[in-house]
């Protein structure tokens, strides 16, 4: 029990810190807190009993600590002395009678121990017992007297609560572990702000409707300020602007510090990732991008703390109106009042009523945006055989690399005029796009519970990435969208109609300093298995949710058998990566490991491990693992700010990055050269050589189903999907995808699509039975047309004939 007390007299402090400061601000605090909206207090009642009382815990989370029975080497056997050696036969006959009996499950429950426990409990206890070759004195008494007869067995379960909390040590202070986890007052984790009275002002309104340049410019008027964006890109455009216009401007990113003032001092502005953005500095004006990310599954947390805690007299935030509401009741538990400034779009955006069906009819301006890497490589292979330059952007691609293919799409007098991207574009880049085109209008996606899904995109992403086009200022006046295929056009018109829905919750995230209260009560428990515990206790009303932990959680179990202390173990598991990434990932357990030798890594030890100097690359196979090295410069980078003394070479780290950086530049200006290279250098059927959660683009599907139909022709597969497009214009368009899908859906024992979606475990093998057998019942019931099959034939045919 003495363990326990420590966090306790450091917690209460905590959560009365609003009660410091009295007068206005704690009496405004008080009626937040009685007029708690009816959301709120549902989720209140789901996370404690009807009662009051707290939610039952999940105990499959709890991990028994392996307690070793005590040897032959031990002390004297007092008990056997003072009575007789224990027959053991007899012992597990009174054991299992003591298991069996309903009392002694009752007060096993009335102590916290649930059937599961319970019986974890019991068997390790009674293994303790049964391989001792002595027990304490007290209880070898007490089991001596229950095999004479002197005793009852009731008489055992002081012991066994005693030994069952030694194995589940969270039951002897889970009182303490619910208050730790108690996340129902994020306002009273920020002092500072609460101490203040802020003004806060939201700037609502869609894509390229200069809310967040009017916000900039009370940034640039100010005496001192910050701004908080969602990207490195954001950040680096406001610290480039802000110097400028003369009003020196630190940058500042989880990788990078950039300090406008020769001598380092620190600027009285800054531009900041939100992440990075510091709590305890005041500033005059701060301003907070794309608010409505505050509901992101995995970075809303930052958004939060934001909010809550940045000590500024004016706030500004930008971003949808869908969350006004939020922002609106989060302030309204803080005693701040919101004023909202709402903007209206600045150029016209026009849902085009013809879908665009062929690359042929791309014209200077238009952007393809694709929701797959594997979708990217073939659209802009496919608008290069047409003789058209196009840039390339995607999300893994160095921030240098994306900022050189937006300036040479952007460039007038550069022949490049068409840009294929994913939906990257939808922030951090100014583009001068005159037609945005959809490829496709569905995308994975991860939910709240790191869910994989497939879905259609929501209202808010297509606005974002729609709200792209003619951007005001631009050479294009007004913008256009519209999609590749003419089915999914009337599916984007109604997404595009819809309304946003409103953001309902704000994300949280566990802080070191509770998961190190957590570890002092539980110090056997792995990183991963006290960040379990923490979320199943944990407590939020309903404006707030527990962002997900997946990575955290994957990393944690990674460098789980490296020696390291708790912070340091933390901090590497909040490294900012992408699990997907092999390479990157054995690198992070190689700077875990070194770092746990406490032997510094220096520029020599990274080039030899990254094999520096790298060459330009020769197919996209090399490319990838280019821009998985550039992530590991980014990840040696942004552990160098946190451990200087162990990673001491950021400055050289730096230097190579950026020659990389050049490096992958020059690949992707070449990237059909590199994808004709790929497909030329592996056998049929692996020509992907890129993992991606799943290519959704039709193009590439119906080309792999013709490409299946004339296996005899694979030569050609990329011709044919060329042409396809166009010959659809001139063909009965239902019947031809109906047989190319049906086609697929019989190929799927050797496309790599059902194998993909097989692995990530999209679908299953019953799944794809019952879809072929739809599919083919729905086809001899006349659904989609006679003869379908035949028309896929006849195109093919007529390609053919066009090629010779």
């Amino acid at each position: 029990m003495r363990r326990c007390a420590w966090p306790l007299l450091r917690f209460p402090a905590r959560a009365g810190l609003v009660l410091r400061h009295g007068g206005a601000a704690a009496a405004r605090l008080r009626p937040a807190a009685r007029l708690r909206p009816a959301a709120a207090a549902a989720s209140f009642s789901s996370s404690v009993g009807g009662d009051g009382s707290s939610r039952a815990p999940d105990t499959s989370l709890f991990v028994p600590v392996p307690l070793k029975p005590v040897g032959d080497a031990a002390e004297e056997d007092v008990g056997a002395e003072l009575t007789r050696p224990l027959d053991k036969g007899e012992v597990l006959k009174n054991l299992n009678k003591f298991y069996k009996r309903k009392e002694i499950q009752r007060l096993g429950a009335e102590n916290g121990l649930d059937a599961r426990l319970f019986h974890q409990a019991f068997i390790s206890f009674r293994k303790y017992i049964m391989e001792s070759s002595s027990v304490s004195a007290d209880l070898h008494i007490i089991l001596n007297d229950i095999c004479c007869d002197a005793g009852h067995v009731d008489d055992l379960f002081p012991f066994f609560l005693r030994h069952a909390k030694q194995i589940f040590p969270m039951l002897d202070c889970m009182d303490d572990l619910r208050k730790i986890s108690d996340l129902r007052l994020p306002p009273n984790w920020y002092p500072d702000a609460r101490a203040i009275q802020r003004k806060i002002i939201f700037h609502a309104g869609p894509t390229n409707s200069g809310k967040t340049h009017h916000a900039i410019q009370r940034f640039l008027s100010a005496k001192s300020a910050i701004y908080c964006g969602p990207l490195k890109l954001l950040a680096h455009e406001i610290f480039q602007k802000s110097n400028d216009a003369n009003v020196p401007c630190d940058l500042v990113t989880g990788e990078e510090r950039v300090y406008a003032n020769e001598d380092a001092r620190q600027a009285s502005h800054i531009a900041c990732t939100i992440e990075m953005c510091s709590t305890n500095t005041p500033y005059e004006v701060a301003v907070i991008d794309e608010i409505q990310m505050i509901r992101d599954p995995a970075r809303g947390w930052a958004w939060t703390r934001a909010l809550l805690g940045l000590c500024a007299e004016e706030i500004h935030v930008c971003g949808e109106p869908a969350a006004i509401d939020l922002v609106t009741e989060l302030m309204y538990t803080t005693g701040e009042e919101v004023e909202v400034r709402n903007y209206k779009r600045l150029t016209p955006l026009t849902v085009l009523d013809y879908a665009l069906e062929s690359l042929d009819n791309l014209r200077p301006g238009d952007c393809i945006v694709c929701f797959s890497k594997n979708d990217i490589y073939s659209v802009s292979r496919q608008i290069e055989a047409r003789g058209l330059e196009c840039a390339v952007i995607y999300g893994s691609l160095p921030p240098g690399t994306k900022l050189e293919q937006a300036k040479k799409f952007n460039d007038p007098n550069d022949p490049c005029k068409i840009l294929v991207a994913t939906d990257a574009i939808g922030m951090g880049l100014n583009l001068c796009i005159r037609r945005i085109i959809f490829n496709s209008i569905v995308k994975p996606t991860v939910n709240e519970k790191g869910e994989k899904e497939i879905d259609s995109i929501t209202t808010s992403q297509a606005l974002q990435i729609a709200g792209r086009a003619g951007r005001y200022g631009s050479s294009f006046k007004e913008g256009e969208v519209t999609t590749m295929h003419r089915d999914d056009l009337v599916q984007l018109k109604e997404i595009l109609s819809d309304s946003v829905r409103p953001v309902k919750a704000a994300g949280l995230h566990p802080t070191p300093e509770q998961i190190e209260m957590f570890a002092y009560h539980l110090p056997d428990a792995t990183l991963s298995n006290l960040i379990d515990i923490f979320v199943s206790l944990s407590q939020v009303d309903g404006l707030y949710f527990v962002c997900n932990i997946d990575d955290f959680k994957f990393l944690a179990d990674m460098i789980q058998h490296i020696p390291l202390n708790l912070r340091s173990r933390y901090v590497f598991c909040t490294a900012p990566l992408n699990r997907k990434e092999p390479f990157v990932c054995t690198m992070l357990l190689k700077f875990a490991r070194q770092f746990s030798r406490n032997e510094p890594l220096t520029f020599d030890w990274l080039c030899r491990h990254t094999k520096w100097p790298l060459a330009a690359p020769k197919n996209i196979k090399e490319l990838v693992h280019l821009e998985a090295v550039h992530d590991v410069f980014d990840l040696y980078l942004w552990l160098s700010y946190r451990f200087t003394d162990m990673f001491p070479d950021a400055v050289l780290v730096r230097d190579i990055q950026k020659k990389l950086d050049n490096i992958i530049q020059v690949g992707v200006s070449n990237i059909t050269k590199l994808i004709r290279a790929s497909q030329s250098a592996v056998t049929p059927g692996t020509a992907e050589v890129v993992a991606e959660d799943f290519p959704l683009s039709r193009t590439r599907r119906d080309s792999r189903a013709v490409s299946d139909s004339h296996s005899a022709k694979a030569p050609e597969a990329l011709s044919i999907a060329v042409e396809a497009p166009g010959e659809r214009r001139t063909r009965n368009s239902k019947a031809y995808r109906s047989a190319t899908r049906q086609e697929d859906l019989k190929s799927h024992g050797r496309g790599s699509l059902a194998n993909r979606l097989l692995r990530e475990g999209l679908l299953t093998q019953e799944m794809l039975r019952q879809l072929e057998s739809e599919w083919q019942d729905q086809h001899r019931n006349g659904r989609y047309g006679h003869g379908s099959k035949r028309d896929v034939q006849d195109s093919s045919k007529e390609t053919g004939r066009k090629k010779k």
